[in-house]
């Protein structure tokens, strides 16, 4: 792989006082991508986690679920109460398990990425990034 940065690096012909390098990026380590989207899903996970809970709190505090339930017991026969279904350990179930969904999915999508962009290296011959020294 050294030979086609050399090849670019030596197709750069502008002089400046850093040193420019152009890098051809030809191929993505396949658990390397998996291991790099399983950590961001992590990140996202406890984003999400985090979020959860808050916005409970909030509509807790701002009294909405006690409201929505005088709401519902004007329009039915009051045997459905929404505080039953929506209390603090329910959210953070519910809230783990989207984590856990998320955390699959995020992880197997970097996954396809690396393998899409590996295969699309070959039709249109990688990414080209340059770097330069301070």
């Amino acid at each position: 792989m050294s030979t086609v940065a050399d090849k670019l690096a030596k197709k750069s012909s502008s002089k400046s006082s850093n040193k420019q390098v152009r890098l051809r990026l030809v191929y993505i380590d396949f658990w390397s991508a998996v291991k790099m989207s399983f950590l961001a899903a992590i990140a996202i996970a406890i984003v999400t986690v985090v979020s959860m809970v808050m916005v409970y709190f909030v509509v807790e505090t701002t009294g909405l679920i006690t409201q929505v339930d005088e709401l519902v017991g004007t329009l039915s026969d009051g045997s459905f109460t929404l505080q039953q279904y929506l209390s603090l350990p329910q959210v953070l179930a519910f809230s783990a398990v989207i984590a856990i969904l998320n955390l699959v999915v995020v992880t197997v999508l970097g996954a396809v990425v690396a393998g899409i962009y590996n295969l699309a290296v070959k039709v249109t011959g990688g990414l080209l990034v340059g770097f330069t020294s301070n």
